[in-house]
């Protein structure tokens, strides 16, 4: 597959056009400073009205940290499906691994996180990616990610 030359950014539209995912589960609100599928950095509003702070705490609302990495994994998917979507748009992205995860500090409703992906490696449909979340210049996750792209007739769910 080749990737696109460059993609600058890639506003909410865009973003719901690549991804499957819709409220409350799409946790990517814009992606900025696109290298092709290189790298980019996605930049999520944190806001107090979001579903998970009614349970995860509500006296002290912190994002849970699987979601930051979901965060990540969708931020990489948007680049992995527009480059893809040269040799036409991939039916699923599967989330295949999740490696070296560590949480450095909570995130709080009003935090604004971007996701810093940079691609690691990409063979065929498998795409792999570092993923640093930031908060006001603040590592406050990183981990690395697999996906796989799977092009064509999506297969049944039964």
């Amino acid at each position: 597959m080749d990737a696109q030359k460059t993609l600058d950014t890639m506003d909410i539209s865009k973003l719901l056009n690549a991804l499957p995912h819709r409220y409350p589960f799409l946790l990517v609100d814009r992606i900025i400073e696109c290298d092709s599928d290189n790298s980019c950095i996605g930049i999520k509003n944190v806001t107090i009205n979001e579903p998970q702070f009614q349970g995860h705490f509500p006296e002290k609302p912190v994002m849970p940290g699987v979601l930051l990495i979901e965060g990540m994994a969708q931020t990489a998917g948007a680049l992995c499906v527009n480059a893809a979507t040269v040799s036409g748009k991939p039916s699923l992205v599967y989330f295949m691994t999740i490696d070296k995860a560590k949480f450095r500090k909570p995130v709080i409703p009003g935090d604004r996180v971007e996701f810093h992906m940079t691609k690691l490696n990409q063979r065929r449909n498998m795409w792999w990616y570092k993923g640093v979340a930031k908060v006001d210049g603040h590592v406050v996750c990183e981990a690395e990610l697999s996906a796989m792209l799977i092009t064509g007739e999506a297969p049944n769910a039964k």
